[in-house]
């Protein structure tokens, strides 16, 4: 009896292990597949031409977190700045807006070189500096009334033919959507009549 309720123990642990395992491996591609199916209904969103619509998106890959003690606005040799892979993966999210005909009508940015090399490397139309869009990470004060105008800026143009393209941060996006996003991951809004901003899609995967 003992010899047997060994094996049984033995069995189990077994197949545990390879539950476990199993799952393991397929979590990933389960979320790998979701994120993907969510990034092409969003391009589908985008290439449907509806009105209103803006792309708040994270600069690209820019290693580190926050800004260096020395951090100065204008000087970007103080600063976080893309990486290789980083300028790689704004130029191939900019390649998707132009091969999948996508209409933009502006570009904005914040003021920090991270955001602004990305916007540039988009090679989607004039960047346009926009402060609301700079970072609150170190200074929370100034969260409000920053949200408060990208809120503006999204309502106003509810009726609007054409992506609006944001390039931000992440505790901006974060303040709006309670999304955490990646980098260089997007996430679409639309005002409404009522005033409140919907989240429409999303767009990762570069």
């Amino acid at each position: 009896m003992a010899a047997r309720n060994y094996l049984n123990w033995k069995w189990w642990i077994g197949t545990l292990a390879l539950v476990l395992s199993i799952a393991s491996l397929t979590v990933p591609a389960n979320s790998d597949a979701a994120t993907n199916a969510q990034t092409q209904a969003g391009w589908r969103l985008l290439q449907g031409g509806d009105t209103g619509l803006v792309v708040a998106m994270r600069h690209a890959i820019a290693p580190g977190t926050g800004d260096p003690a020395n951090f100065k606005l204008g000087d970007c040799s103080t600063q976080r700045n893309l990486s290789p892979q980083g300028q790689t993966q704004a130029k191939q999210i900019g390649a998707e807006f132009r091969n999948r005909n996508i209409k933009v009508t502006r570009v904005l940015s914040s003021q920090w070189c991270r955001c602004l090399q990305t916007a540039k490397l988009l090679n989607l139309g004039k960047v346009e500096p926009f402060p609301a869009l700079n970072s609150f990470f170190s200074d929370s004060s100034k969260e409000s009334g920053q949200t408060a105008t990208i809120r503006k800026l999204i309502l106003d143009n509810r009726n609007t033919k054409g992506a609006i393209i944001l390039v931000t941060h992440q505790v901006n996006i974060t303040a709006i959507t309670d999304i955490v996003p990646q980098s260089g991951e997007a996430v679409i809004l639309k005002g409404d009549a009522q005033g409140k901003i919907q989240i429409v899609g999303r767009i990762g995967g570069f």
